[in-house]
């Protein structure tokens, strides 16, 4: 991880983040509300099609919406998300998820998550955050 490029809040809830750190997602870079994060792609990751398992895509995606809701400093949880896989992607492939702020109002955010492989689109994710207080 970068540090520079990734705020203190961000390097903070990442180093308590077992999942993300154990699932091997690399946050690239936040702050202001974006994000971008990779991941390899492992055999412990495939399903029984030969394909990434899209919960660990879901969990790419998730991650990277949490270091761009949590960029901004507040302990921001999820609300809600949802997730629409476009393409499969298998073992030994990198993927890449950017999160783009859309909405901030209140207590309340709308994020959009693009996963790729390269140049190829892999999952769409829209989440939905709530600050709950504090700072990370």
């Amino acid at each position: 991880m970068s540090q520079p490029q990734v705020p203190e809040s961000v390097r903070r809830m990442y180093a308590a983040d077992n999942a993300s750190r154990h699932a091997g997602i690399r946050p690239v870079e936040a702050g202001s509300g974006h994000a971008k994060a990779s991941m390899l792609i492992t055999s412990d990751m495939v399903n029984g099609h030969g394909i990434v398992h899209g919960g660990y895509v879901f969990l790419l995606a998730d991650s990277t919406f949490a270091f761009a809701c949590n960029s901004h400093g507040p302990v921001t949880v999820a609300a809600g998300a949802d997730i629409s896989f476009v393409a499969p992607a298998k073992e030994g492939e990198e993927l890449t998820a950017v999160a783009t702020e859309r909405a901030r109002y209140g207590r309340s955010g709308i994020y959009d998550v693009t996963v790729h492989s390269g140049d190829r689109l892999i999952a769409e994710f829209r989440g939905r955050s709530r600050v709950i207080g504090g700072e990370q």
